[in-house]
């Protein structure tokens, strides 16, 4: 990859207007951030900026308003959460272009932060439209670019300022670029990939993709049914996209051309209800009840699993092995990721995980804080997986 520009590159940027792009697209319950993970991870850049004296302004979505502005989607209360992870005042514009945005832009002091409306108040940002950008950018002299999750759209705030001012990477931006290089780009080998999750049909470019890049390809979740499926398996009852039986196949021929193993369960958690609590038993997957359902990889498969994870220098994640919201089908997926945290702790693997089900299931599992880099990024992370370019990323590079 490319090198990128990141703050190292910027030089004296006291009284500058800094116009940031973040990710602050959070969860509010009650209008309050019930979680303010993103907050925190963008949190470095805008006070490194801040205390280098720059006029840091920021730009973020949140939600997806249909008809402009919407008041249940407003950044303004985000503006005080922000307040409370930077432990510093943070200032609200209700509006990201403007008279209004600029009016609050000329009143900043050195060192100021102020947060302007939902970029996506304005149709024109996700279609990247000129005029627009050409708005947002009357009010900066920078574009720091610290959200990778919103990296793969080509919109206004997330590619198209790169191309009016001097762009560089925050350091969340950097720090996710620099994790994913070690995980795919340039990888120490060998390489294992763990894909889970319940439908090949969303995974499709994704599996193309690792196995001409990966010693080996973990399939679980629902998603492995269906290659057990092309493989004369009967999986009862099991989520199973049995019209994908053909891409299956192709894709375990596309792996064996490329030197890549296929590692599926050989046993199986099933179930005939999905519900907590509910009688469970563990099978092999040539022994799957007619009348059941395969909800957990079972412990032979997790051994197996383990095995590759030794052999690893480097593990890419993404997606669980079974239901993990539901006891006891959890079991498969906290058992390897808690044995693949503790290869990352004792220094011997390097793990990358990513995507909204994985996160929820290392912090399930209690190992996300062990893991070398854990991605919030959602389907940037996915496409960048699946070898995709990201413009926001691509707009960068030196």
């Amino acid at each position: 990859m490319p090198a990128f520009r990141t703050l190292d590159d910027i030089g004296d940027i006291a009284g500058k207007r800094v116009l940031v792009r973040v990710d602050l697209n959070v969860p509010v319950k009650d209008g309050q951030v019930s979680d303010a993970t993103r907050i925190e991870r963008v949190a470095p850049t805008i006070t490194e900026l801040s205390d280098k004296g720059a006029k840091v302004i920021l730009l973020a979505h949140f939600g997806r308003p249909k008809d402009g502005p919407d008041p249940s989607m407003s950044l303004e209360p985000i503006a005080a959460a922000t307040e409370a992870v930077l432990d510093r005042r943070v200032h609200f514009a209700p509006d990201c272009v403007g008279d209004v945005a600029q009016g609050a832009v000329d009143a900043m002091a050195d060192g100021d932060i102020l947060l302007l409306e939902n970029t996506r108040f304005h149709k024109s940002e996700e279609k990247n439209d000129p005029a627009f950008v050409a708005a947002l950018a009357a009010n900066g002299d920078i574009y720091v670019n610290d959200a990778f999750s919103a990296a793969h759209r080509a919109h206004a705030s997330t590619e198209g300022l790169a191309h009016h001012m001097p762009a560089y990477a925050g350091r969340t931006m950097q720090a996710e670029l620099e994790a994913l290089e070690k995980g795919l780009g340039n990888p120490r080998r060998p390489v294992v990939a763990i894909v889970g999750g319940a439908k090949v049909s969303s995974k499709i470019d994704l599996l193309m993709n690792l196995v001409k890049k990966v010693d080996a390809l973990v399939i679980g979740g629902g998603m492995a049914n269906t290659f057990l499926a092309a493989r004369g398996e009967d999986v009862g009852k099991s989520l199973c996209e049995h019209d994908l039986a053909a891409t299956a196949k192709q894709i375990m021929i596309e792996a064996a051309s490329a030197g890549c193993a296929i590692v599926l369960p050989v046993d199986a958690v099933v179930a005939r209800e999905f519900k907590v609590g509910a009688a469970s038993e563990t099978v092999g997957v040539d022994a799957v009840p007619a009348d059941a359902m395969i909800l957990d990889v079972g412990p032979r498969t997790v051994e197996a699993i383990n095995e590759w994870i030794d052999r690893a220098a480097t593990l890419v994640w993404n997606g669980p092995l079974g239901a993990f919201e539901i006891e006891p089908f959890d079991a498969g997926t906290v058992a390897a990721a808690k044995y693949a945290a503790a290869q990352t702790r004792e220094g011997v693997l390097v793990s990358v995980a990513g995507g909204g089900d994985t996160v929820a299931a290392l912090h399930h599992a209690g190992v996300a804080d062990d893991f070398t880099y854990v991605s919030t990024a959602g389907g940037a992370f996915l496409e960048w997986m699946e070898g995709k370019p990201l413009p926001g990323v691509e707009v960068l590079k030196s």
